[in-house]
């Protein structure tokens, strides 16, 4: 099967995901920058959520560029990277809602972990069926930032019950080190 439809699907789900996010927003009754401040939780969860949810997008993008073709195998894996993705809206705003409230910061956690755990059985699925030696393997190999990334959730998830802010910290982190870009694809395509 040709990757066409599964990049298109995927572009369509995250552009939707990102659209409920920003309609979790709401407005305020007053005229004032004082009726702003209690959007202020809602905001940062927003914007830390909204960065994840571009790192995905684009680190899909990146390695879809690898892929030839695509199978059922494939097409599963890529709806299970969709769905926890499509839970990060809830988990935003009911951390935001919330003011980074322990419960809701481990549930915002569990969901980045099983998101991050869906990303890289997908990635394995397409290494499967592209074979080992595909120039996908290839640029994927050298995982550090992809298993850090577990560590720092697998922290962060406890850390919550303790002080959700230091969580929220940790979350952040791992979205900072992905906000510069997967370069082992291009590197390896281009060479």
């Amino acid at each position: 099967m040709v990757k066409g439809r599964l990049e298109a699907f995927s572009d369509g789900v995250i552009a939707i995901i990102i659209t409920i996010m920003v309609l979790e927003i709401k407005v305020p009754h007053g005229f004032n920058l004082a009726a702003l401040r209690p959007l202020i939780p809602v905001f940062l969860s927003y914007v830390l959520s909204f960065i994840y949810i571009g790192i995905y997008w684009n680190n899909h993008h990146h390695l879809l560029q690898a892929v030839r073709h695509v199978n059922g195998r494939i097409l599963w894996a890529n709806l299970h990277l969709l769905f926890w993705l499509s839970l990060i809206p809830f988990v935003t705003g009911w951390m935001g809602e919330n003011h980074f409230a322990p419960i809701p910061v481990v549930f915002y956690g569990t969901v980045l972990l099983l998101t991050a755990i869906a990303y890289f059985i997908l990635t394995q699925t397409l290494v499967s069926h592209h074979g080992k030696d595909s120039p996908l393997a290839i640029a994927v190999t050298g995982n550090f930032k992809e298993k850090i990334s577990v560590v720092f959730y697998a922290v962060a998830i406890p850390l919550a019950f303790v002080n959700s802010w230091f969580a929220c910290a940790l979350y952040a982190l791992v979205a900072v080190m992905w906000l510069i870009p997967d370069r082992r694809i291009e590197k390896t395509l281009t060479s």
